[in-house]
């Protein structure tokens, strides 16, 4: 196994942003960056042996600051928070005291806000231990940073082994109550976007229910997904009942304890045999099937547009802060949050 870092580029404030490349012995290499703790990219081989990279993802540093790029912002690969997903006309409260969230998401709080951690530049350490390699990320988010109550002290590991497991681990610590969900937005396909991922292979067997949402903010509400398009307790293509023209973008619950690391989901591919196992300790995990990934003109060259990456953020359920219903996201002084998400990398081999 090996790990390399490089200069990949600077913020227009002069930050350096370095990239790292992970690699093990089965030739899966993974690159991501210290800018918004940002995958850039997951190459695997297919079940012939190509390497491919399986993400959406760009080249240059440029191409993830750019005008289009943050207009449109489909977060590719970032590391979310402090709140992954929305927040109800950003309003949540703590102890009798309300909090307003940067609204930036129609009338709600989206991914930590304005600039929350996909934005930020976090310090990098490397590291080589039991087996694995990877990369150690901290960042200090300030009291009021987006809205958000009580300094916050949060590290975020990302390492490989050479049982092509990627593990994510976030940890974070505050002075002062506050809320925390933490995720990874990054979108397969496992073409290496040679199609679309309609045709795609989903499978949940813990997923025996959604968040009922109205404009995707919940209802309250667990709905059962027997006999329905959600139903992906047994595999299917993405594509088979997509529920509207603009497909999935649905928090699913997991029926598992919290705190275990548990299979949420595979994603396969059968032309390529390649998949993906994604495990995790959260209670949900938002399948978004990319109707509105931008159309993006890369060095005169049209790439990605809808329905080219499906993203899988493992999380606690959107809007969690005003359903006292739901799994907690408030996190205490004293306490510690953690939270695991492990991406199982594998291909058929014939």
């Amino acid at each position: 196994m090996k790990i390399t870092k490089k200069l990949f580029g600077k913020t227009k404030n002069g930050d350096k942003v370095e990239l790292f490349t992970l690699s093990n012995d089965n030739k899966v290499r993974i690159t991501l960056m210290n800018y918004g703790g940002i995958v850039t990219s997951v190459n695997m081989p297919d079940k012939n042996g190509k390497v491919e990279n399986v993400i959406c993802g760009f080249e240059k540093f440029e191409d993830y600051t750019s005008e289009k790029y943050l207009a449109d912002c489909p977060y590719f690969g970032a590391l979310i928070g402090r709140y992954g997903n929305r927040i109800a006309k950003g309003i949540y409260t703590i102890d009798g005291k309300e909090y307003h969230g940067v609204i930036n998401n129609g009338k709600n709080h989206l991914h930590g806000g304005i600039k929350g951690f996909d934005k930020k530049v976090w310090k990098a350490e490397t590291f080589e231990k039991d087996g694995k390699i990877g990369v150690s990320l901290s960042y200090l988010s300030i009291d009021g940073e987006e809205g958000y109550p009580g300094n916050l002290y949060i590290n975020v590991s990302y390492c490989l082994d050479n049982n092509n497991r990627f593990t994510i681990k976030y940890e974070a610590e505050t002075d002062k109550t506050t809320i925390v969900n933490f995720t990874n937005h990054t979108y397969f396909n496992l073409s290496a976007q040679k199609k679309n991922i309609l045709d795609h292979e989903l499978e949940m067997p813990l997923a025996k229910n959604i968040t009922e949402s109205a404009d995707l903010i919940p209802t309250g509400k667990l709905t059962a997904v027997k006999g329905t398009a959600y139903d992906f307790t047994v595999k299917k293509k993405i594509g088979k009942d997509l529920p509207s023209p603009d497909g999935y973008d649905t928090n699913f619950v997991l029926n598992h304890s919290e705190g275990e690391l548990s299979l949420a989901t595979v994603l396969s591919e059968s032309e390529s045999g390649r998949y993906i196992k994604v495990y995790t300790t959260q209670p949900g995990i938002q399948i978004y099937t990319g109707f509105y990934i931008p159309e993006f003109t890369i060095d005169g060259n049209k790439r990605y547009g809808k329905y080219t990456g499906v993203a899988m953020e493992t999380q606690h359920y959107p809007d969690s802060p005003n359903h006292p219903e739901f799994p907690s996201t408030l996190l205490n002084p004293g306490e510690k949050y953690s939270q695991t998400t492990q991406w199982e990398i594998g291909q058929i081999t014939i």
